[in-house]
């Protein structure tokens, strides 16, 4: 809704006016300042991927900031060629059709032909080709604004000021090492704003977490000043609907505060804070542990008890976790279990644990599961499982007095890899570990770890 009567064009949601002219200009024009942007060169962002994250995010940019065509080029890469079935195409007609405004905009362009056809059979979409007119095939009930796609990526990243990484983790560092093709002859690198949350392990020549913006600056060689993560509680569906919802941008005092101003809106809360990659990896580390929470939830039948104490243990491990890898590990209580929380209640990954413990989807699947993208939690409890299970780290358990590996005091976790990667157990194992009786009482976990005595900097590549 459009509300004139005070002079300035406002829309008004839920939570509050958005002004469309007036502050929001402002805040383009400040990042066009940072960035060295002259009068008549509009600022490019792209968008890297199009999964329901990555589409909402410049689905947001382009609402916001799109009318300003002068100052803002607003586009999104995705790969050609991904065809949307029959019963997909049945389904986006009824969500078309349920929605007055989504119809009338597709009779306006002249668009909404062929998705009658395609709900007859008679016509093939493809996922570039919905994205167009603002559907992304892995969120079809939450149609988006008419987006700038883009299927050639050298035309779409090669002058970009800004570039949003909404690829999945096992996708970025082969999309970005052939982006790097396409900078060769740059002057000056982008700003790189990376969405992913999933973590690689790496294992020689010392055990370590790889995180997305470290894979990105390594395939490309932007340095890492440039490169910053934006995460947070949210679901992407929510924030695209003016839901509220809040998140951290990380990184560089350089770009990060113009960057959480310039995203920042009413129903948006973004945050800034210097730790780049301990907030990246906690990202990661949530997926982990959102797979049980869906899996605990289903065979339970949403038993209460049963989810909150799986709660406890998982955020102790957690806890225990984050001491192994941030030296102030309590700075990252609020922002780590708020993100938990939603993810446990409304991720993709919770999903995915509810839909293998009901049977409604199988680990022959592999981990990139129609409707949703990819499950980024699955190879996360790889390579957790990984970076914990090595000998080199391992430690003398304060109680017990004997050498142990990380690992042994993650019982979850290591269940998990047992019925995700191994598949040594099926879902329903989960619950045996749950309720063990010889399973500590997670305080002592948490107070063991609150020692300080485990800290391994080795394990974000820094120096003790």
């Amino acid at each position: 809704m459009v509300d004139q009567s005070d002079g300035e064009s406002t829309r008004v949601y839920s939570n509050g006016p958005i002004p469309l002219n007036g502050s929001v200009e402002e805040k383009l024009d400040e990042l066009r300042a940072l960035l060295g942007k002259a009068d008549g060169d509009p600022l490019r962002i792209v968008g890297v991927g199009a999964g329901a994250w990555g589409s909402v995010f410049i689905a947001m940019l382009q609402e916001c900031y799109g009318s300003f065509r002068e100052k803002v080029l607003i586009r999104i890469w995705r790969r050609p060629g991904r065809s949307v079935d029959k019963s997909t195409a049945e389904h986006l007609f009824e969500v078309i059709n349920a929605r007055e405004d989504v119809l009338r905009r597709l009779i306006r362009r002249c668009a909404y032909l062929k998705y009658v056809e395609a709900r007859l059979g008679d016509r093939t979409l493809h996922a570039d080709e919905i994205l167009k007119d603002g559907f992304c095939l892995n969120m079809i009930d939450t149609p988006l604004c008419p987006l700038k796609v883009v299927t050639n990526l050298q035309e779409a990243v090669w002058d970009a000021d800004i570039v949003v990484n909404g690829l999945p983790s096992t996708e970025t560092r082969e999309v970005f090492e052939e982006i790097k093709k396409y900078w060769k002859e740059r002057i000056a690198m982008p700003v790189i704003i990376s969405l992913a949350k999933g973590v690689e392990a790496e294992l020689e020549p010392e055990p370590r977490v790889i995180t997305p913006t470290q894979m990105i600056s390594r395939a490309t060689g932007v340095p890492l000043e440039n490169i910053l993560y934006l995460g947070g509680p949210n679901i992407a569906s929510e924030i695209y609907n003016k839901e509220y919802g809040n998140a951290r941008i990380c990184g560089s005092d350089k770009w990060r505060k113009a960057l959480a101003s310039f995203l920042r809106q009413p129903h948006f809360i973004v945050w800034d804070n210097g730790d780049l990659v301990t907030h990246e990896v906690m990202g990661g580390l949530k997926n982990v542990y959102a797979i049980g929470a869906g899996m605990v939830a289903t065979l339970t039948k949403e038993s209460a008890t049963s989810k909150a104490v799986y709660f406890a243990h998982c955020t102790s491990e957690m806890i225990f976790i984050t001491h192994l890898l941030a030296e102030d590990p309590e700075k990252l209580a609020g922002p780590l279990l708020a993100d938990t929380y939603v993810t446990l209640l409304k991720g993709r990954n919770a999903w995915y644990g509810q839909k293998l413990a009901s049977g409604e989807v199988n680990l022959e699947m592999g981990d990139n599961i129609k409707g949703k993208g990819m499950i980024q939690g699955v190879s996360a409890v790889k390579a957790f499982y990984e970076l914990l299970s090595q000998s080199s780290l391992s430690m003398l358990h304060p109680k017990e007095k004997r050498t142990i590996a990380p690992v042994e005091l993650c019982p979850i976790l290591k269940m998990l890899h047992s019925i995700l990667i191994l598949r040594e157990f099926p879902p329903e194992a989960i619950l045996v570990a749950l309720r063990d009786e010889s399973m500590n009482d997670p305080r002592e976990r948490i107070e063991m770890a609150q020692s300080h005595v485990f800290y391994r900097p080795s394990l974000l590549g820094q120096q003790p």
